[in-house]
């Protein structure tokens, strides 16, 4: 069954969804949670499979065109491919992807192909060894020999001012060498230590700086909606990617919205409210009555997320919590 676009109340049509479909995580990243982990939700607070398709094939009857699964960390949550076999399926679903850290990849990539899963992003902060277990907190660099191959594969790494300047050509390199586009990711403020600080943002126009310096980079034409800014290599093959939600926001033609693990919509990355979907659905609404919420808070999704803007508040979940 088609319906209206989901539109928001700034005139932006809404096409893509980030549904976590975890909160659990294996890696205890220094931008995302403490060394001890978070409280976890309780199993039955969580979204089942059948919940979330459900919530997708609503979402893509009103035009939502592309599905992320995030977590948390994906790969933990048993029979993941199931669920992906399930959304490809959905009518109107047209790009069914994940984000992971790769620990699990090797385990599962073969069967999340067959399920349906047609790209990958993978979390990859650094290619040295003691770096990357600083910053994740977890002796775990061979996620590097799990990638699948022949198949597309976006590396993303948290940029951090005196951390990441080490990595920026060794990056640069590892995308000239395999058939990956190696993004660099402003930190943003959704750390659980709420430690944030614009000092510790290593900024796109500096990275992109350093390698103007050693080569000759070529910007692609940005696609609407598009979070990142292209780069290719003048004289060879890779490509990098730039997401500069601090120093360059890209939120006028933002179409994207989110639904965390536990069933809250959140219109916006950095949102202060969130909209619970699990309760109406658990208590019997009918899917009239279940667009009709999602449309009312989709209509009030923020402007811009307001990072850098005077009074900006950080939201109470970290990253891990909402979904990547």
């Amino acid at each position: 069954m088609e319906r209206e676009q989901l539109k928001d109340g700034h005139g932006r049509d809404i096409r893509d969804v980030r549904v976590s479909v975890t909160d659990r995580c294996n890696f205890r990243c220094q931008y995302c949670m403490p060394a001890e982990g978070l409280p976890w939700l309780d199993r039955s607070d969580v979204l089942t499979f059948e919940e979330i398709e459900r919530l997708v094939t609503l979402l893509a009857s009103m035009g939502v065109e592309s599905v992320r699964l995030t977590g948390g960390e994906p790969l933990v949550r048993k029979d993941l491919p199931v669920l992906a076999g399930m959304l490809a399926k959905v009518p109107g679903v047209k790009d069914l992807a994940l984000t992971t850290n790769g620990y699990l990849l090797e385990r599962d990539a073969e069967a999340l192909v067959a399920s349906g899963i047609n790209r990958f992003n993978v979390s990859l902060d650094s290619l040295e060894r003691d770096r990357f277990y600083q910053l994740t907190r977890r002796d775990s660099l061979e996620v590097l020999a799990q990638f699948p191959e022949a198949h597309p594969i976006k590396v993303n790494a948290v940029a951090l001012k005196g951390v990441t300047e080490a990595e920026i050509l060794p990056f640069a390199e590892f995308a000239r060498q395999h058939p990956y586009e190696v993004r660099f990711i402003e930190f943003m403020p959704l750390d659980a230590d709420r430690s944030w600080s614009s000092e510790q943002v290593l900024k796109g126009a500096e990275i992109r700086a350093v390698l103007s310096a050693h080569y000759d980079l070529v910007e692609e034409p940005r696609k609407e909606s598009a979070t990142a800014r292209v780069f290719t290599f003048a004289n060879g093959e890779g490509r990098l990617g730039f997401i500069d939600p601090v120093s360059e926001p890209f939120c006028s033609d933002c179409d994207r919205i989110r639904i965390t693990a536990e069933g809250n919509l959140r219109t916006c990355l950095f949102s202060i409210g969130e909209t619970g979907l699990r309760g109406p659905m658990r208590l019997g609404v009918t899917d009239d009555e279940l667009v009709a919420i999602i449309r009312d808070a989709v209509w009030r999704k923020e402007l811009k997320h307001q990072v850098g803007d005077e009074g900006f508040v950080q939201p109470e979940r970290s990253m891990s919590a909402i979904g990547g």
